[in-house]
């Protein structure tokens, strides 16, 4: 084995047991700090290699929120207006709802 394989396979064991002592939500950046305050020199790149070999990833902080959600189904309630929305053509009926 390579002297690089040889090291990749004993920092293997220091990623996942940091990665699993902090709940697994450490990305790359903070996998690589808690790393280098441990004592182990290693690079961004480097532990973003490890970490994708070993399937480790971080928890994203979510998107953005979800203000509307599209009906499942047709609208099924009744029109209590009675509005009629037929145009004779093209711009001939402006209608505003304010609702």
């Amino acid at each position: 084995m390579s002297a690089r394989s040889l090291r990749d396979a004993a920092l293997l064991e220091h990623l996942r047991r940091v990665h699993a002592n902090n709940y697994g939500v450490y990305g790359v950046r903070k996998m690589r700090h808690a790393l280098r305050r441990e004592g182990i020199a290693i690079g961004r790149e480097q532990t973003a290699r490890l970490m994708r070999t070993t399937g480790l990833s971080g928890k994203g902080k979510g998107g953005a929120p979800v203000t509307t959600r599209k009906p499942k189904g047709p609208d099924l309630r009744p029109d209590l207006v009675g509005r009629e929305f037929k145009a004779s053509g093209h711009n001939r009926l402006w209608v505003a709802d304010i609702t």
